[in-house]
């Protein structure tokens, strides 16, 4: 089924992007990454997240865990969000600790080595697949009819088991 067909409750997009449940609701709340495909309308209501949320939020938890700015992580967001969904699988983004930049040719990443200073970098494209990856073994959801569509996990005896019955 194609990505774009299937959304992810709260708790399977944390354990996709490494991220804890709090976190999740306080970027949510704060407007940082929003779910795009169901947001939360008051009490007991699920949030729903795409499979690009997920990359975002992974990629959220990378910038912050090198000491990034909340305010530029903002701006890379908001970035990312005015790209097309393919071209997030092609983008490096690189920084300084201060500033956020894309990169899509290596003469642009050496151009940023060439000030001297320490930059880190995120291949956009294997965080994708890295999330691909967990998401392909956890629990995700039509967002059509709401069917809940169960992951591949080996060790899961009992989703094997449920499998089979079907």
């Amino acid at each position: 089924m194609a990505s774009e067909q299937i959304g992810y409750r709260g708790p399977t997009a944390c354990a996709a992007a490494g991220i804890t449940y709090r976190q999740l609701d306080y970027w949510a709340r704060t407007g940082l990454v929003e779910p795009s495909v169901r947001p939360a309308h008051g009490s007991g209501t699920q949030r729903l997240y795409s499979f690009r949320d997920v990359v975002v939020l992974k990629i959220v938890k990378r910038f912050l865990d090198t000491g990034v700015s909340l305010q530029n992580i903002r701006t890379a967001v908001q970035h990312l969000g005015e790209r097309g969904f393919r071209d997030l699988e092609r983008m490096t983004l690189m920084s300084d600790g201060a500033t956020v930049y894309e990169c899509t040719s290596p003469d642009e990443v050496h151009a940023l080595l060439q000030g001297g200073q320490g930059i880190f970098g995120i291949a956009v494209g294997v965080v994708w697949r890295d999330v691909e990856s967990a998401l392909s073994q956890l629990h995700g959801e039509r967002i059509d009819t709401g069917e809940t569509l169960v992951g591949h996990n080996p060790a899961d005896e009992l989703a094997r088991r449920r499998n089979r019955a079907v």
